[in-house]
């Protein structure tokens, strides 16, 4: 009997609350710790870009108005879900390179910080909003919005803790987002993708794309339906030039935050949340 040849998988992207192929049909190879074939990922293009951001803008009137409570409960269902399959990401981060024990840790700080930004959910209007004295007889109340469609150049070299780290909050502040996985390492990414999935979010709240970073981050900075643009990684400075520029088309909000160890305190704040939130400032007569 002949030895059993293994069945590679060819990931997809995950758009929508379903898992589409690329538009082109395109195809790069994802390869292990040791530069042995590990599977197929999409190569996406402007296309899936556009399908994506178009999937996203839909699903932010629903999502923004869900309850924070509710939201906080979605969150924390998603690192239940992560806990449950330890053993899948721990296989998937031992092809890259990690140990048991640092497969562990990355698992367990991932669901930690899915837990820290479902408490936060519901607390960081009263921390951030504020009731503002004015000369007339009037009330002033400064509160936030969610900005809208966030694009996310995810960390290339923690690709699921900086994936965590990144897409957790955005969306515990009411934003839906479209996020690039990590280009070398995007096969964690579509795993957390099934998570989603098979989680309380809805369609559309968190999309996730994979392909050459190179060929879409123009897409991701220009698109004129993109609210805000969010990496965490160090990137030449043609990069970041072109980023600011096409950003500034639709005065798009960029984020920039240099995150080399995603085990440092400074890696999970509330700060992050609203980072991508509007103010809005409303007057009340008093009486009334």
């Amino acid at each position: 009997m002949s030895e059993r040849v293994e069945i590679q998988k060819t990931y997809k992207t995950y758009v929508g609350g379903a898992f589409p192929r690329s538009e082109s049909g395109h195809y790069y190879k994802v390869v292990d710790s040791e530069g042995d074939f590990l599977a197929n990922a999409c190569r996406c293009t402007r296309k899936d870009f556009r399908d994506a951001v178009k999937v996203a803008r839909s699903a932010f009137g629903g999502w923004s108005s869900r309850s924070a409570y509710n939201r906080g409960q979605i969150l924390y269902r998603i690192g239940e879900m992560l806990e449950n399959r330890r053993d899948q990401f721990v296989k998937e981060l031992g092809t890259i390179g990690f140990t048991k024990e640092e497969a562990d840790a990355d698992i367990n700080a991932s669901i930690d910080r899915l837990i820290y930004y479902a408490g936060w959910t519901d607390k960081y209007q009263q921390v951030f909003g504020s009731v503002n004295p004015v000369a007339s007889s009037h009330f002033n109340f400064s509160l936030l919005d969610p900005t809208g469609v966030v694009s996310i150049l995810a960390p290339e070299n923690s690709p699921l803790l900086g994936l965590v780290s990144v897409i957790a909050p955005v969306i515990a502040g009411g934003n839906v987002c479209v996020v690039h996985a990590s280009e070398q390492y995007p096969l964690p990414a579509i795993s957390f993708a099934e998570i989603l999935n098979s989680s309380d979010v809805p369609g559309g709240v968190v999309n996730i794309l994979t392909g050459i970073r190179s060929e879409l981050v123009e897409h991701f900075s220009s698109h004129m339906d993109v609210n805000a643009i969010f990496y965490t990684d160090s990137l030449d400075k043609e990069t970041k030039t072109m980023i600011d520029e096409l950003a500034s088309n639709n005065v798009k909000r960029v984020v920039k935050k240099i995150q080399r160890d995603w085990y440092e305190e400074d890696a999970e704040s509330p700060y992050f949340i609203v980072d991508f939130q509007e103010t809005k400032t409303t007057w009340h007569p008093v009486g009334f």
